[in-house]
């Protein structure tokens, strides 16, 4: 479902690196466990007695909750409901609430977040470096005609925590654009209940903090530099919440002729998305919708994106543009700073 962009240990050069200080708190030393699902690196980390619990915990609700979203397993939801024909199919509250999350931004964003590019992706062999391709304006038109997302019905059955979902046949779907995200959210809640006050998990470009660092004071989280992906330009200082950043950065291809086309594709046209922007990280406590956020806020550029985050609210958001501009919501002002001022401009924007 996710490219595998590469397997490092050392995995703070991710799209968003946490930057915990251990020094600072060597009274009470975290406890961190790595896991590879969702086809990248993941690290949970935990504070406190309850920690080797709450990681636990964390990473086999990340582990599970890939495990049903696979869309090549017979055995995942994503299987079964992109052949079920137009039928219905029984999902659970995780796969529910990423549908419904996604189905609210694709209304709200004019469809720049649909969830049924997948075969779109797949045309364009996944933006792999070994397998990218560049599919013909033909084939792209036809797998356009399969684009369903704005027609699926989701229905949920009164008493019960089960729900019902349905897409015109012939349409599929893939959660990448909100899988993390959700992973994120449940591996939070996980260690809340295994009695974790302190935590957090990076999920690739996906962080989501538990409460406050051990010793009351914010976490502090990079945002990376998208010309250079070995450091950041400006840091978050933030207390609980998820932060998500997408990129044209992080996954893309380089054809024969040398252009490179990366992995977020544009519904209306079916390529790679087309504007000023590089990067745009979501500051959102909802680590779906988060993730939802982060996709969609890319596909509309910056004048839509700025416009959406004015007439819904509820998130805070960073632009950097191509031209080196860096763009940060009012909401932010306060809790940003930028760090890299030799090569960016910052302005407060909303």
């Amino acid at each position: 479902m996710r490219n595998k962009l590469f397997i490092k240990l050392t995995a703070l050069a991710l799209s968003l690196a946490v930057m915990l200080s251990l020094s600072a708190c060597s009274e009470e030393e975290p406890l961190s466990k790595q896991v590879f699902a969702m086809d990248t690196v993941m690290t949970v980390t935990a504070y406190g007695s309850n920690a080797e619990a709450g990681v636990d915990a964390a990473a086999g609700v990340i582990k599970a909750i890939d495990s049903m979203l696979d869309p090549e397993s017979e055995d995942s939801y994503t299987w079964a409901i992109n052949n079920a024909g137009g039928g219905n199919v029984v999902v659970t509250p995780q796969i529910a609430e990423m549908l419904s999350t996604a189905y609210t931004v694709y209304e709200r964003s004019g469809g720049a977040l649909d969830l049924s590019v997948y075969p779109i992706y797949l045309a364009w062999g996944e933006f792999k470096e070994e397998t990218g391709r560049v599919p013909s304006s033909d084939e792209l038109t036809e797998l356009q005609q399969k684009l369903g997302f704005g027609k699926m019905e989701l229905m949920s059955f009164p008493g019960e925590e089960n729900y019902s979902v349905r897409l015109p046949d012939g349409t599929q779907i893939s959660f990448g654009a909100v899988a993390k995200g959700c992973a994120a959210n449940y591996a939070i809640g996980a260690m809340r209940d295994a009695g974790v006050e302190s935590g957090i998990v990076s999920l690739g470009g996906n962080v989501q903090t538990l409460g406050l660092k051990p010793d009351g004071s914010n976490w502090t989280i990079a945002v990376e530099d998208p010309a250079d992906t070995g450091s950041y330009l400006g840091t978050l200082s933030v207390g609980e919440t998820a932060v998500v950043t997408s990129g044209d950065y992080q996954r893309y291809f380089k054809a024969p002729d040398g252009t490179v086309y990366h992995h977020l594709i544009d519904p209306s046209t079916g390529k790679p998305t087309e504007n000023t922007l590089s990067s745009v990280t979501i500051v959102c406590t909802d680590g779906t919708m988060a993730d939802a956020l982060s996709t969609a806020m890319f596909v509309l550029g910056e004048n839509a994106a700025l416009k959406y985050w004015q007439q819904y609210g509820g998130f805070e958001m960073i632009m950097v543009t191509k031209d080196n501009r860096v763009l940060c919501t009012s909401g932010l002002m306060e809790s940003f700073a930028l760090t890299n001022s030799d090569d960016y401009t910052i302005s407060i924007v909303g």
